[in-house]
């Protein structure tokens, strides 16, 4: 499952400019990385590592590239159980990453540095994944 071009155009109209934004990462990962035939990726990996050791350093490199600064992990952890979800939603890992706003984000994903270093990994680790952008709400 790709980001929808569509989906990422409405978001950037919701979400409020130089507001810091909470991504939220569902993850389920492939049993062994599959880069198919487009990439010749070295030992076998468990999709787990792969997006770990390769997808995540080179987002990482892709901001750093683009000077895109503010990105932070803020709690990974590991699914235990599912107490209210249908079967179908089963997740392994649960990632929340902080950006300075959603400009970062968006900056990062669209570009032709993170299509071709960074991409890849992500598709090769993933089994099924969701990605859900989210803002602070002030409750005082």
């Amino acid at each position: 499952m790709e980001i929808n071009l569509e989906n990422l155009r409405l978001a950037k109209e919701k979400i409020p400019a130089n507001v810091p934004v909470m991504m939220l990462n569902l993850l389920r990962y492939k049993d062994q990385a599959d880069y198919g035939e487009q990439h010749d990726q070295s030992a076998p990996s468990s999709g787990r590592d792969v997006y770990f050791q390769r997808y995540a350093p080179a987002f990482n490199q892709v901001a750093s590239n683009l000077k895109v600064t503010g990105i932070a992990p803020f709690w990974v952890g590991n699914v235990l159980a599912s107490l209210v979800a249908p079967d179908i939603e089963q997740w392994d890992d649960i990632v929340l990453v902080a950006y300075p706003d959603f400009e970062a984000f968006c900056l990062v994903v669209e570009s032709e540095d993170y299509l071709i270093h960074a991409a890849h990994h992500r598709l090769a680790a993933l089994e099924d994944w969701r990605l859900i952008a989210m803002v602070k709400i002030n409750l005082a």
